[in-house]
């Protein structure tokens, strides 16, 4: 990877102009014990091999800012102490010695180093983010996370954004430093916004020039909507990125009152207007979603599907690992979100325009059969032929003479043909059967086995 890291337009890119993007996973170092999650589980490396393992090229790394501001905290306070003073039993301790023993004696900030030094030497990319202020759990709508509330005083906010990015300046594995997780809270508002997000981003970049600067909105970082009239204006350029956070929560009341297939198209439009237009001149990053991960949940399988405190021990069924921290705690969630992980698009001021036919309630994606090649099935994304999508709804594979034909009510999948591409009767569903919920039908009608996205490859 050629570091640092800068933006052009909606990309971000690496010093040869090329696009990286940022597949993260969130690992947790914000909470009580101010330690990274899973090490008295696993080793470090171990859990740093899997992340690679499973598609990620990147963590973003949460901090509480009391780790940059409270100097006993971070300096004085050893893991051991650390898990001694919350009361954890023996085991817990026992667990981190025998995992990591190099760590178990190290101070706070040292072993969140650590942490940052082993993510680097197994070529995994790191965005700090300060998630809060006291270390704990996250997130409350009067939890004090807006500018001027309790535990939220700007000056000494910018003061720990600085220490960190200087902290970290010498570490190219550092790419973005994210300002502050999920404001929200009776006290937010737009001018206080602008006022001290620019303020800190000034602070980062004046401290570390080489990092991305991510910048998070309003109201649990779902709403961007306000820099659409009003810029942020910043004395540097090539580095702001927006980020955004997506759960189906917000949603529950429109999945489940309407027919999915108009309840996707809203969420949508509201994900859209509330920082998708930022895509027309900066990188927007995705950098939250997900559901319970065993997928119990109809109303967050369909959300996931569109879109593509203090309890020890607590199962976190969001994780991607379970709770011994190196199984995957389902493979397929896992496959459903593999083509996002990939880069699909680049900056290219004449792309040549590609198409994969993606099936995002499986992560697979459509493509000509090697049993029968006049067929075609679900596989990997990786494994699929591109495809040409013309005005008229016409699929064609590239390079070949053969269109998605409907093969009739019923059938089991539909045909590739050797008809003329522009005839009229090509569908681009892959089961030939009645499309569902399109009559006014309630949110008990489920869809999603016939939805596809037509994904644009210019790579």
């Amino acid at each position: 990877m050629a570091y640092p890291l800068s933006t052009n337009s909606r990309w971000i890119i690496n010093e040869k102009g090329q696009r990286v993007k940022l597949a993260c996973v969130n690992w947790p170092a914000h909470l009580q014990l101010v330690v990274a999650e899973g090490l008295s589980k696993q080793p470090l490396d171990a859990v740093s091999k899997k992340i690679m393992a499973m598609g990620f090229n990147c963590v973003r790394l949460t901090w509480p800012l009391d780790l940059a501001t409270n100097e006993t905290l971070a300096t004085d306070v050893t893991v051991k102490q650390s898990f001694q003073s919350l009361g954890l039993n023996r085991l817990c301790i026992a667990g981190f010695q025998t995992k990591n023993p190099s760590m178990i004696d190290l101070p706070l900030i040292e072993a969140y180093k650590s942490v940052v030094t082993t993510l680097g030497k197994h070529n995994l990319m790191v965005v700090l983010d300060n998630h809060l202020t006291k270390p704990g759990w996250c997130c409350r709508f009067n939890d004090s996370n807006f500018f001027g509330n309790t535990f939220f005083e700007p000056g000494s906010w910018i003061a720990g954004l600085t220490k960190i990015a200087t902290l970290f300046k010498d570490a190219s594995n550092v790419v973005g430093m994210s300002l502050r997780n999920e404001l929200r809270g009776p006290r937010q508002n737009v001018d206080d916004w602008f006022k001290y997000m620019q303020q800190g981003a000034e602070a980062v970049h004046g401290a570390n020039p080489n990092v991305l600067v991510i910048l998070s909105g309003l109201t649990y970082d779902t709403d961007l909507s306000f820099v659409r009239s009003r810029p942020v204006t910043l004395t540097f350029s090539g580095k702001l990125v927006f980020e955004i956070h997506q759960y189906y929560i917000p949603y529950t009341n429109i999945w489940s009152s309407k027919n999915p297939n108009d309840a996707c198209g809203d969420i949508l439009k509201i994900l859209h207007d509330g920082v998708g237009f930022n895509l027309r001149e900066f990188p927007v990053f995705l950098s939250e979603f997900g559901i319970d991960v065993r997928g119990v949940s109809v109303v967050q399988n369909r959300d996931f599907g569109c879109l593509l405190e203090g309890v020890v021990g607590m199962i976190d069924y969001y994780g991607v690992l379970d709770s011994d921290w190196i199984s995957v705690r389902n493979n397929s969630f896992l496959q459903r979100f593999s083509l996002i992980q990939s880069q699909l698009q680049a900056p290219d001021p004449q792309p040549k325009v590609n198409n994969l036919v993606f099936h995002p309630l499986s992560g697979l994606c459509m493509l000509q059969s090697f049993l029968d090649p006049t067929k075609v099935t679900l596989g990997r994304c990786n494994e699929s032929q591109l495809w040409n999508y013309s005005t008229d709804n016409t699929l064609k594979l590239q390079n070949k003479s053969l269109c998605l034909a409907n093969t009739g009510p019923n059938a089991p999948v539909v045909k590739l043909s050797e008809t003329s591409c522009s005839s009229s009767n090509l569908y681009n569903n892959i089961v030939a059967t009645n499309c569902k919920c399109v009559n006014g039908e309630d949110g008990s009608c489920d869809p999603m086995s016939q939805w596809f996205k037509i994904v644009k490859v210019t790579i």
